[in-house]
């Protein structure tokens, strides 16, 4: 790995902020952000990508490539729970099996929007229509999961059933939760704008681009809080869970790697959709989780997710996915 590519991530101010944030836990500062505060920095960083995401997409249109990519993203999030329910049910029960795989063939926006936030500063180009395979990516992964628990589960009486009760919420939770939606909506409203209104579009620039780097670097010091604070759950969790939940991610990336490869992605777009099949749900699989599996355990899945994977994709990840990125990918003319 590149050392220079490693050190301009590990002190970009967003990673120091992610840092600073754990190392506030470590020491038992009071440091905290209110409450109201991470939902609406979260709320901006979707309603800005998904926005820019639609400009560009307006710009490059729905050609083969990006049609390939986003059914492509698509697969993976089919995929990737299936191959990690198989790897987790040699430890775990089929609940908390289903759960964890669910949490790792959905995405995790923010870390998405760190690596946007590191090829921007590595002045590398990536394209928009990557936001739509992020939105698009959330909601299968969810429904794999459910569908294994209600395929795997053991039946005893009515159990089964009440398992996954209420498939219209379930539903709905999966493709009409508060990420999916702000992200498709603010996606087409970038569109729009785009393509009948250049003047608003201009008008949204200070909004979705100004703030932006600003906004993420305090989200991702109330991550690293939220991140230490889950650490110690993973004492529960054993080695097992801790090992897939730092080995998953590369070999997820690495998969991704290879379909950027065949598809002939330009090295910003392979870094992202490696971004997306590596990182893992903490928000929208484990709400629907709670609802629809009570049965599996939250401080596995979110702990796993939150604890391990989203801390090593933002500050070690990453550079090591642009590097092999930079070993496999050739630079387009």
């Amino acid at each position: 790995m590149q050392s220079s590519v490693v050190l301009q991530n590990l002190l970009s101010p967003p990673v120091l902020f992610f840092v600073l944030g754990i190392g506030a836990v470590l020491v038992r500062s009071d440091l905290e952000v209110p409450a109201p505060l991470p939902k609406l920095f979260s709320l901006y960083l979707l309603l800005s990508i998904g926005f820019k995401g639609g400009v560009e997409l307006q710009h490059s249109g729905l050609n083969q490539q990006v049609l390939l990519t986003i059914g492509s993203a698509v697969l993976m999030s089919l995929l990737v729970p299936l191959s990690s329910y198989w790897i987790l049910r040699r430890k775990l029960d089929v609940y908390n099996a289903a759960a964890i795989a669910a949490a790792y063939g959905s995405i995790s926006a923010v870390t998405f929007i760190t690596a946007e936030s590191f090829l921007e500063t590595s002045h590398l180009h990536f394209d928009g229509f990557m936001v739509a395979a992020l939105a698009l990516m959330e909601s299968p992964a969810i429904i794999v999961g459910l569908l294994l628990v209600r395929a795997l589960a053991p039946r005893n009486g009515d159990s089964a059933e009440k398992t996954v009760g209420g498939w219209g919420a379930v539903l709905h939770e999966a493709f009409l939760n508060s990420s999916v939606l702000l992200l498709l909506g603010s996606l087409l409203i970038g569109l729009l704008s785009a393509a009948f209104s250049p003047s608003g579009m201009a008008k949204m620039e200070p909004f979705t681009g100004g703030l932006f780097y600003g906004a993420l670097s305090f989200f991702l010091l109330d991550m690293g809080i939220v991140a230490a604070q889950r650490l110690q759950d993973l004492r529960r969790a054993g080695a097992f869970l801790v090992g897939f939940a730092l080995l998953a991610p590369v070999a997820h990336a690495l998969v991704g790697l290879g379909i950027s490869r065949l598809l002939g992605l330009p090295q910003g777009d392979a870094l992202l959709f490696m971004v997306l099949c590596a990182s893992a749900s903490y928000i929208a699989v484990p709400a629907a989780m709670r609802m629809s599996v009570p049965q599996a355990n939250p401080s596995l899945y979110i702990s796993s997710a939150l604890g391990l994977t989203f801390p090593f994709n933002i500050v070690i990840g990453i550079p090591l996915y642009m590097a092999l990125v930079q070993r496999v990918i050739p630079v387009l003319p």
